[in-house]
């Protein structure tokens, strides 16, 4: 998807910046508002968290791609929307001040409905989902991704499983005994009725904030 955004102008580059950092550190929403320029290492590729959820600091690891987005947004894009003011936040607004969080929700939000093709709440948050679940899904430890994410327990970090479960059927499948030996599995007979049921039954760049909205699916941890 983000490769499919390729607005060259001044704001087009901050919010692809914007989303490659998202999508690479899986930072949540304040925490890139609240970005400044000295918490970007650049030689040891890594984002510094300062008073995250819960007033935590933590250190996260930060990819070579989003890396080489930021260093053109830093050189190209950045002096030219502080030219007026200067606020010091990474991300700033065409008058040099940090973006509401608003804001940063209707531009990954835009991203989203027209390159996805999706139309979901809690845009922000599907970057830093993604990217967990997919780290999972390559054979991330958990542990590892709980550290990222800045859980403070596991059992938080869990619900990424639940999307990571291919992964898991596979390895099942693979090394489970019962599964490596196919010769013990019955075969299926056509002229075999099913079993009856016991029962007998069936089975059945905007001013103000967008108002949020509200899905039938259960929140995410953040």
């Amino acid at each position: 998807m983000l490769d499919s955004l390729d607005d060259p102008s001044v704001l087009g580059l901050r919010n692809r910046v914007m989303l490659e950092v998202l999508w690479s550190s899986g930072i949540r929403r304040m925490e890139l508002r609240q970005l400044r320029r000295g918490d970007i290492d650049v030689e040891r590729g890594a984002v510094v968290i300062n008073q995250g959820k819960g007033n935590k600091d933590r250190v996260v690891p930060i990819g070579e791609r989003a890396l080489s987005w930021l260093k053109r947004y830093l050189v190209h894009v950045r002096p030219q929307l502080a030219e007026v003011y200067d606020s010091g936040y990474l991300f700033i607004s065409q008058k040099g001040r940090p973006l509401s969080p608003g804001h940063l929700t209707h531009i990954a939000g835009k991203a989203i409905r027209q390159q996805a093709r999706l139309d979901k709440p809690g845009a922000c948050h599907l970057f830093r989902h993604s990217m967990a679940t997919q780290m999972l899904d390559n054979g991330a430890d958990i542990r590892h991704i709980q550290a990222m994410l800045g859980h403070e327990k596991l059992n938080t970090t869990q619900v990424y499983t639940r999307v990571a479960i291919k992964q898991l059927k596979q390895v099942h499948s693979q090394t489970h005994p019962a599964e490596r030996n196919t010769q013990t599995q019955p075969e299926a007979d056509s002229h075999t009725e099913p079993p009856k049921s016991s029962s007998g039954g069936a089975s059945g760049e905007p001013d103000t904030d967008p108002k949020p909205q509200r899905s039938g699916q259960p929140d995410l941890p953040r």
